[in-house]
């Protein structure tokens, strides 16, 4: 069952979407679902690198130093620890990254991005960007991205209120 769908029990015991805020929240799954999968694969085609880790290199090569903390590059990306572990351990073996010891906290390490790492994210990031701009971007005027932004910004700072969780 999907987090859209109600049966008739739950229908009755909890209030329902209406048809609009239905369309809403799975056209927003669908766009979001459909625009990963498309940028995935222009990504992989033109430089052989997936999107999860063209987001980690931008993370790595955007933060100070060009260094995060495992955990919180995990958190940056939305996945799991281990996740990001076996990312991490892929592009460390592809020399894209290293990984360095946390001098303050023996368990903890640190992702370095390398110089083939900021490379390969320079010769990327053109294609990223384009693809984004096709597939969304240029679909909306100025004044609906505005609106779009501060529509994202709501629905995020929702999400940080106690009552949200």
């Amino acid at each position: 069952m999907s987090a859209t769908d109600l049966t008739p029990a739950e229908d009755e015991a909890s209030p329902g979407l209406c048809s609009t805020e239905l369309g809403a929240w799975k056209g927003l799954l669908r766009v979001h679902a459909s625009l990963l999968k498309a940028l995935d694969a222009e990504l992989e085609t033109a430089h052989r690198l997936p999107l999860t880790s063209y987001e980690v290199l931008m993370q790595l090569a955007d933060a100070p130093d060009r260094r995060m903390r495992m955990c919180d590059l995990a958190d940056s990306v939305l996945l799991s620890r281990s996740g990001m572990s076996r990312l991490v351990d892929r592009l460390e073996r592809d020399g894209l990254l290293e990984r360095t010891p946390c001098p303050n906290d023996a368990r903890g390490s640190f992702a370095v991005i390398t110089e083939e790492g900021v490379e390969l994210l320079a010769a990327a990031r053109p294609t990223h960007h384009e693809g984004i701009r096709r597939r969304f971007l240029e679909h909306f005027s100025d004044d609906e991205l505005e609106l779009l932004s501060q529509y994202w910004a709501r629905v995020l700072a929702a999400q940080r209120l106690p009552s949200a969780r």
